[in-house]
């Protein structure tokens, strides 16, 4: 479980920065994807054995199991997981219809490493009550449960989480999320392009959204787009989640969920989530022990322009004309991203070194051949195993075996298949970003 627990970690601080090693200083991310999660009572759990024909029994259904902690406007424990998921027709087409309020049964078993890399985050003196974690190795903490953060009181007086999650977002809350996931889904052809959006774009398996790889943030006005995992890596709780407006939801992989479907990383492994567009999310091995290898690839400012890159070695000083065309060469920028490895200022005051992989700028898609366990341009593939078209969370694993979530980490940045007229999620047609104050994050 070595691995795991180096990838948990690596969210146990803001909205998961996963470069970086485990034990590294630059991040206690890297250790939150090995927390154990123990005991889910009265739930379905999910095979890799499902196919895209049959998406109702992907899904952990649960009508039993409360939560101790988040509660709804009567005082009492909102049902974990998911509530129902059935097959539905609606003018003549086929879809799984979900119906769930977002709240997962995540309960983690704490390890020496979680505790160790909790009390050093870098401002555990005023993100803890009493400046460290009240809770030790061994011990079992439920979702939402307070662990000693000084937590926002958004939503956390009112609907429970006050101490689970670090000062930033708010709390979670019950959410009463109607989805349809259309049974067959149909490719976009070449002339349409569906950029995913900073909302939900798709429903993990038990109910939690899932995000795209943005926080809605840019380092200048339209540019320098942050990549959640990176500048958010102090705001997610231990289970690497945080909430939008109440809304609890992943940017990324997360342990806790690849306990509670059996992801031991023997084989393929299990469907995570389904795509607004229908396709489903596999986790992240291709096979027993080998990753899916994300297409994108982290440029290289200081080659020559024809190569994609600016002629300015460690300097951000121009962008890519066509992230998905390296040819189509580059163009300079009114202003220039960080240095690569100059420190910026996160939303909760944390100081993180912008590391060449901070923001999307950062990546280009190498287009190359989608064979085996490389994934194309939508982070996903069809290896011809009767799993047809699916994406997958992606990961890398380092030298020393630590595995850190790779851009774009789950499906995107843009959507493989058309999304149905009844459809969550949309496509993302804007360009305005924030650039100060909490974004839907």
């Amino acid at each position: 479980m070595k691995n795991k627990e180096c990838l948990n970690l690596l969210f146990s601080g803001f909205l998961l920065l996963v470069i970086g090693g485990c034990g590294d200083s630059s991040s206690e991310t890297s250790d939150l994807i090995s927390d154990e999660v123990s005991e889910v009572d009265d739930v379905e759990e999910t095979t890799d054995e499902d196919t895209e024909e049959d998406q109702d029994s992907n899904w952990i259904i649960n009508n039993i199991n409360t939560s101790t902690y988040i509660l709804d406007d009567n005082g009492d424990g909102v049902v974990e997981d998911v509530q129902s998921a059935e097959t539905v027709t609606d003018r003549g087409i086929e879809y799984t219809y979900v119906l769930t309020n977002g709240i997962p049964k995540y309960d983690m078993t704490m390890t020496d490493k979680m505790v160790e890399n909790l009390d050093d985050r870098p401002k555990a003196e005023t993100d803890f009550v009493d400046g460290y974690t009240t809770v030790a190795a061994g011990d079992l903490v439920l979702f939402g449960q307070d662990i000693g953060y000084n937590s926002s009181s958004e939503n956390c007086d009112d609907t429970g989480g006050a101490g689970y999650w670090p000062p930033g977002p708010g709390c979670p809350y019950q959410q009463s999320v109607e989805a349809y996931f259309i049974d067959t889904p149909t490719d976009l052809d070449d002339s349409e392009v569906c950029e995913t959006g900073l909302n939900s774009i798709g429903l993990m398996v038990n109910g939690v959204a899932i995000f795209n790889w943005g926080d809605g943030m840019t380092y200048s006005t339209n540019q320098w787009y942050n990549l959640a995992p990176e500048a958010e890596q102090y705001d997610v709780d231990i289970c690497a989640g945080h909430a939008a407006n109440g809304l609890y939801h992943h940017h990324q992989y997360t342990s806790c969920l690849a306990e509670l479907v059996g992801d031991e990383g023997d084989q393929h492994s299990p469907i995570y989530g389904f795509a607004a567009d229908g396709y489903p999310l596999y986790g992240p091995y291709e096979s027993a022990g080998e990753l899916a290898v994300s297409g994108w690839k982290v440029r290289d400012y200081g080659a020559s322009e024809a190569e994609g890159g600016c002629d300015t070695e460690g300097q951000r000083t121009c962008v890519l004309v066509d992230e998905y065309d390296l040819d189509a060469g580059v163009t300079e920028v009114e202003e220039n991203g960080p240095d690569i490895g100059e420190d910026v200022t996160t939303l909760s005051d944390n100081v993180i070194a912008a590391d060449n992989g901070y923001y999307y700028e950062d990546y280009y898609y190498a287009d190359e051949e989608v064979t085996g366990a490389v994934l194309d341009e939508h982070n996903g593939h069809d290896t011809g195993d009767g799993k047809g078209y699916h994406y997958h969370i992606t990961l890398t694993e380092d030298d020393d075996g630590t595995l850190s979530p790779s851009f774009p980490y789950q499906m995107g940045p843009r959507f493989k298949g058309e999304l149905p007229d009844n459809s969550f999620a949309t496509c993302d047609t804007s360009t305005d970003t924030v650039v100060g104050g909490f974004p839907a994050r």
